[in-house]
């Protein structure tokens, strides 16, 4: 399948990646990376889950304090584990956790170039 512009996209069946930064409270990670980890592990046993990775910036001043990447066998898996009720209520749990808001910005992706060391 491609695109207008002619890059490839993947099929439902493809492995997709999980990208989701957060804007929150530089004085707010420590807390929420906790809570995060937890949610993280109800993902690890579902099926489809490959990894996932969560980022912190090295600077305070950074608008994304936090970047989690995540693998997916496929986007019915990832939409299927993201659909489990204790997932989506812990979810809104930790927004809600904090003092100030949370702004998550999630999305599923596909590879369009790949580079690696030569």
């Amino acid at each position: 399948m491609t695109t207008d512009n002619g890059l490839a996209t993947g099929t439902p069946e493809t492995p997709v990646t999980f990208i989701n930064v957060f804007e929150i409270a530089a004085d707010e990670l420590d807390a929420f990376v906790e809570k995060w980890e937890e949610r993280a592990r109800l993902m690890r046993d579902k099926p489809g889950f490959i990894d996932s990775r969560m980022h912190r910036a090295r600077s305070t001043d950074s608008r994304f304090q936090l970047v989690n990447v995540s693998h997916w066998e496929s986007q019915e898996a990832w939409e299927a584990a993201t659909a489990d009720p204790d997932f989506a209520s812990r979810t809104r749990a930790a927004r809600e956790e904090t003092r100030r808001p949370v702004t998550p910005n999630p999305a599923v992706y596909d590879v369009v170039v790949e580079l690696t060391a030569s």
